[in-house]
């Protein structure tokens, strides 16, 4: 079988933005929506949207645009916000606590069932009603719950310790809020989300706007 491509970054990461204009477009009861209303209202390219709206496999009717359920159901199935999925916190610490208690991942299908710490003062309680077990549990806990997602957000020296962890207790997908790269074997997916990034760009657009 042939491995399919990744699709390019960006266009993935602005695809919630799209869902989230579609929706609303929902909810006041329209039929279509076009690449051009999408574009205007997220200061765009058209080309750009219908672009990224490619990657999904929804086509557009001519004059008419996107049919608004057809592409929620396109985009939420890209995606993979169709199927619910249960995640692990890995490092109950300020981010992983307020993770855990971010209910809009929900919106995505994304339950967080569990968290897990070294610290035990944190053992044996619960973090915004989630319990919060010793990491030599993990093995135990992943066959209890099966979650598919562990969400890295130990100290970053500790976060290919960690991984290794995660790894041998089966988990096959990693979201990594750590600040270092970690290395996993084929098979195992990772994501590092580099909250700097974000910042760096909201500076230099602050500068800009000055």
């Amino acid at each position: 079988m042939t491995k399919q491509k990744v699709p390019a970054a960006p266009s993935v990461r602005r695809l919630p933005s799209y869902l989230q204009l579609v929706k609303k477009a929902e909810a006041d009861k329209l039929e279509y929506i076009s690449g051009t209303v999408i574009a205007e209202e997220l200061e765009l390219e058209p080309i750009q949207v219908r672009k990224d709206l490619t990657i999904t496999g929804i086509v557009g009717k001519p004059k008419k645009g996107y049919p608004v359920k057809s592409l929620i159901t396109a985009i939420e199935k890209f995606l993979g916000w169709n199927k619910a999925k249960k995640a692990f916190v890995i490092g109950a610490g300020s981010l992983g606590t307020a993770l855990s208690g971010y209910n809009g991942l929900k919106e995505f299908g994304l339950e967080i069932c569990a968290a897990f710490d070294s610290d035990k003062k944190k053992i044996g309680k619960e973090i915004h009603g989630l319990p919060v077990f010793r990491i030599e549990e993990l093995d135990q806990k992943v066959k209890e719950y099966n979650p598919e997602i562990a969400i890295l957000t130990v100290p970053s020296a500790y976060a290919q310790e960690a991984a290794n962890t995660l790894v041998k207790a089966g988990i096959k997908a990693i979201w990594n809020f750590t600040s270092i790269k970690i290395n996993v074997p084929a098979g195992v997916v990772v994501q590092k989300e580099d909250l700097s990034s974000g910042y760096a760009m909201l500076g230099v657009m602050m500068s800009i706007k000055k």
